[in-house]
């Protein structure tokens, strides 16, 4: 039996915690007198903390100091972590624990690869963590996707190499990552936003057995 590596990200993959950011923001954005809309939330994806505050003040066009800058970002931070306080396994995305049930019965390596400073915490509310022999996370990296840096750190733990490795992304800039490691990428959501990667499955409910299988096999 092949071993391959699955590195999954996490939101808007394994769990949709874009709902409890975009609220974060909205409310944020709202207290200081302006929308915020969900398409002007997609510009978030795959970005760092920082950088959404930076895109949203200029969204508001807004100016601010460092000190008032850095006091929004724990208060949005705050509010989004109250939100997971409350998630649980009914906030796992369709047919994502029959997808890892698949991969650990074929003795798959199966890795977290996510920009998320609250992997862990979020993994555990959903009572996934035990299924992820390596967790990379934003505390591990220092370079944001498209930089594969998360990705590849994702291969080493499962001491892969990256033509073995198979990513799992919701985002361009984590397809564009995946890409750049020379790793198969696949986009879960719309195909005319990732077009960029190999296969896209609007969702886990898409991808058979024997789809997975051929992953392994090939």
């Amino acid at each position: 039996m092949k071993r391959k590596a699955f590195i999954f990200d996490l939101d808007g993959v394994i769990v949709d915690t874009a709902k409890f950011h975009y609220l974060a923001w909205k409310n944020l954005a709202n207290s200081l007198g302006f929308e915020f809309t969900e398409t002007q939330n997609e510009l978030f994806k795959g970005v760092s903390r920082v950088r959404s505050l930076e895109i949203l003040l200029e969204l508001g066009n807004y100016t601010a100091t460092a000190k008032e800058k850095e006091n929004w970002l724990v208060q949005k931070n705050q509010e989004y972590l109250n939100h997971i306080k409350g998630m649980d396994r009914s906030e796992i995305l369709p047919d994502v624990p029959r997808v890892l049930a698949f991969l650990q019965e074929q003795q798959q390596g199966i890795a977290l690869g996510s920009a998320s400073k609250n992997a862990r915490p979020i993994l555990e509310r959903v009572d996934l963590l035990d299924a992820f022999e390596v967790i990379v996370d934003g505390n591990d990296v220092t370079a944001a996707k498209p930089d594969p840096e998360v990705f590849v750190k994702g291969a080493q733990g499962l001491n892969a190499a990256p033509s073995d490795c198979i990513v799992f992304e919701d985002s361009i800039a984590g397809i564009q990552a995946a890409n750049k490691a020379s790793m198969v990428s696949i986009g879960i959501g719309q195909k005319k936003v990732l077009h960029e990667a190999q296969y896209v499955f609007s969702d886990f409910t898409e991808i058979s057995a024997s789809f997975l299988q051929q992953l392994i096999d090939a």
